[in-house]
């Protein structure tokens, strides 16, 4: 799975241009919204170990750093990420860096797997997606409510007006298929997305969105600078600098 086949590329770029459509017309988030994600989001003042092995795994798989990667998964198995669990980060990351990352991530999460195996290591499988996922009409008001919920204003402009087809693909699948599926919480699914733009050259608006989205559904600034130092400490540098510049343009903007 370590080449990307001319079927992907278009749904690479198909979902890379709706991801960046969509983060790059959003306004700050207002703070103070009801949370309903299908699992509690942590109130703890620093992250859990679990949390803080999440953005190593997605931003070294978002750029193909397979020796990273490989050491960033086992790390995160050993502070108690599910098989579940982490499998789900690495299908989230195909929305944002694409099927081929995606794969080649999941491919190497099996190779990881196998051999802890061989080593007599038993990690937990976790628990599959057990929410239902609607159809049709009842899947694009669950996606329009989660991305809403997200953001923490309804999502409009004239990109959307202009290429409706884009904004009912993230609300309906983005928002409805992925962000409902209750086997990893909306802070989790931050955690990774935050890893994953943080990692990837020119796509620091999108980045910038997420750690506003990031602080909406309950992450501290404290907690995003965990993110960065962590990832500072798996030798991501460029990712370590560009959360650091996002947060503290956030945190100083002129409506802060």
């Amino acid at each position: 799975m370590s080449s990307t086949k001319a079927s992907e590329r278009p749904t690479r770029r198909a979902w890379m241009a709706a991801a960046s459509a969509m983060l790059a017309t959003l306004s700050r988030p207002a703070m103070s919204v009801t949370s309903q994600e299908p699992m509690t989001m942590a109130t703890a003042k620093t992250l859990s170990p679990r949390q803080q092995a999440i953005a190593p795994i997605t931003a070294a798989a978002a750029v193909g750093d397979m020796p990273r990667l490989n050491a960033a998964l086992a790390q995160g198995l050993d502070a108690g990420l599910t098989i579940s669990e982490t499998k789900e980060l690495l299908v989230q990351l195909y929305a944002y860096a694409g099927f081929p990352r995606s794969l080649n991530a999941l491919g190497e999460l099996m190779k990881v797997l196998e051999a802890r195996r061989q080593r007599g290591v038993q990690d937990a499988p976790g628990r599959e997606p057990a929410a239902p996922i609607p159809k049709g009409k009842e899947l694009l008001a669950l996606g329009t409510a989660n991305q809403t919920q997200l953001i923490g204003a309804p999502v409009r402009g004239p990109l959307f007006e202009f290429a409706p087809a884009i904004d009912e693909y993230l609300k309906t699948h983005l928002f409805g298929d992925i962000f409902a599926r209750d086997n990893l919480d909306w802070q989790s699914r931050e955690l990774a997305t935050v890893g994953m733009l943080a990692a990837m050259q020119g796509v620091e608006s999108q980045l910038q969105s997420h750690i506003a989205v990031s602080m909406n559904v309950g992450l501290t600034a404290a907690q995003l600078r965990e993110v960065a130092d962590v990832l500072a400490e798996a030798g991501q540098a460029d990712a370590t600098r560009r959360i650091r510049a996002a947060l503290e343009r956030h945190l100083t903007g002129p409506t802060r």
